[in-house]
């Protein structure tokens, strides 16, 4: 018997298998397209992301000769934020999805901001007011799509991020649920009453009549349509992509930290049954809700990592594949002098400049590919000392991160970022965390899994990398990082 995760991310969609030791047995992945239709818009076809769903189930379950009765329960992850509007008939999106890097609606967050509604926003939801959540994008759709705001007041339309939107296609329209740690993104979900809140809502503007429901994150979401995979599988756990991260990295205790290097950076700090409130711009969310129990978490958000590199081998063509980087960055070493800010839809945290755009900075006659490559990858370093300052603004200061992600297999970059934040760094045997988190979720609610402290036991360090810079050294580099990115911001 397997778990099968469904994991949505941003640029791909992979299905992958675990056994029960929490080791992945199988993996397909396809991705899909990027759509930038103008300055700070990112789409995706939610159709295509429902084919390449299934396309990826089916694949895997195939080459391990599997059936669906051969599945205990289904997980889903997803890339939280981004935002999808459908029609409660046909299942129709009304729209392409906005996508959680999508700035377009910046405008009105500044004007709510200038109406005085930031604090009472963040207070409730452990949010900034930032076209980051999916408020403002639903906002969007119904004022943009014709006649969409009445089909939304009249109950004929659904909301839904990710998880939600494949929950309701698997099932075949059934079931119009969510997890805790997704609703918390939506800028429209008190953390505190674990209740979608009227006040936002008339805030925003959202009908109430468009919200799933909101379930714990191993929870009983529904079944899928027999005809999808040859029989019924049960649905059991849903969870952003980051809170399944956490999860996964069995950070289940208070004071500990997981960061995630995918499309971008995520840090996430364990901080137990109270919500931590940030002072330096960090977010205060839910790490995952177990039996009706909240636990909270700190986390930090960097729009562009995995991105970057991406840009540098898609966009400018310095390399064919992202393997490469890392032995070109040993080419180089700890610094080129080169500094790359990756601002392609403005700076996250701790900055939060959404008109911020990227720049690089030190080029001189001698800089080539392998300067800028690791330009590229330092950066995701320096911006995760970023966060790393922040929480240690707000008093928290780890000794120690567990890392995963696509990213973490550079051993150079994990090496470097031990360096720039002068603490150990692990890197688990496991570094897919997002997709098994969201199996932990999941195979707990069907006995897959026996309990919290059995899952601690799977968790195993790959290698663990110590700093080697001195303090005089780190300061030097990370000085050149923050003087860089001050020349991009835009709100000094």
């Amino acid at each position: 018997m397997y778990i099968l995760s469904i994991d949505q991310g941003t640029t791909s969609t992979r299905a992958v298998l675990f056994d029960k030791q929490g080791l992945p047995a199988g993996v397909a992945q396809q991705e899909f397209t990027q759509y930038f239709p103008a300055d700070g818009y990112v789409e995706h076809d939610a159709e295509e992301i429902w084919a390449t769903t299934v396309t990826v189930c089916k694949k895997v379950m195939a080459e391990k000769g599997i059936s669906a009765s051969d599945i205990a329960a289904i997980g889903i992850t997803n890339q939280r934020e981004t935002t999808v509007v459908w029609d409660a008939e046909t299942g129709k999106p009304i729209h392409h999805a906005i996508v959680w890097q999508d700035r377009r609606t910046a405008p009105l967050c500044k004007e709510l901001q200038a109406a005085g509604k930031a604090d009472m926003v963040s207070d409730k939801t452990g949010l900034l007011l930032d076209a980051y959540f999916s408020a403002t994008k639903i906002a969007w759709q119904l004022d943009n799509v014709e006649g969409a705001r009445e089909l939304a007041e009249a109950g004929k339309l659904r909301f839904g991020t990710v998880d939600t939107f494949l929950l309701w296609r698997l099932t075949g329209g059934k079931s119009h649920k969510t997890d805790a740690t997704n609703a918390s993104r939506t800028n429209l979900f008190n953390i505190h009453t674990q209740e979608w809140d009227q006040e936002l809502l008339d805030l925003f503007r959202v009908p109430a009549c468009m919200l799933p429901q909101v379930e714990d994150c191993s929870a009983d979401f529904g079944v899928t349509d027999p005809e999808l995979f040859g029989g019924e599988i049960a649905i059991t756990g849903i969870a952003g992509d980051q809170q399944a991260a956490l999860f996964g990295q069995t950070c289940f205790e208070e004071g500990e930290i997981k960061s995630t290097y995918g499309t971008g950076c995520f840090m996430i700090l364990n901080t137990g049954d109270k919500p931590l409130k940030s002072k330096n711009k960090m977010l205060t969310t839910v790490g995952f809700r177990l039996d009706g129990k909240t636990t909270y978490a700190l986390e930090g958000s960097i729009f562009n990592a995995g991105t970057t590199i991406q840009w540098l081998r898609d966009g400018l063509r310095l390399f064919p594949d992202a393997v490469v980087t890392e032995s070109l960055a040993n080419k180089v070493g700890d610094n080129p002098g080169v500094y790359l800010v990756p601002a392609f839809t403005g700076l996250g945290a701790p900055y939060w400049d959404p008109n911020a755009r990227g720049g690089i900075f030190g080029l001189t006659r001698d800089t080539g590919i392998k300067e800028l490559v690791t330009a590229g990858l330092q950066s995701v370093c320096y911006q995760t000392k970023d966060l790393m300052e922040a929480m240690a603004a707000d008093g928290v200061r780890p000794k120690a991160l567990r890392v995963d992600g696509g990213m973490v297999v550079n051993n150079w970059v994990c090496q470097n970022m031990s360096d720039v934040l002068g603490i150990t760094i692990d890197r688990p045997v496991v570094t897919e965390t997002t997709a098994l988190g969201v199996a932990y979720l999941a195979g707990l609610r069907v006995g897959f899994f026996e309990s919290l402290d059995a899952l601690k036991q799977h968790w195993q360090s790959d290698r663990r990398f110590e700093a080697k810079w001195d303090d005089e050294k780190r300061s030097t580099h990370y000085a050149g990082w923050l003087d860089a990115v001050d020349r991009v911001r835009t709100d000094k």
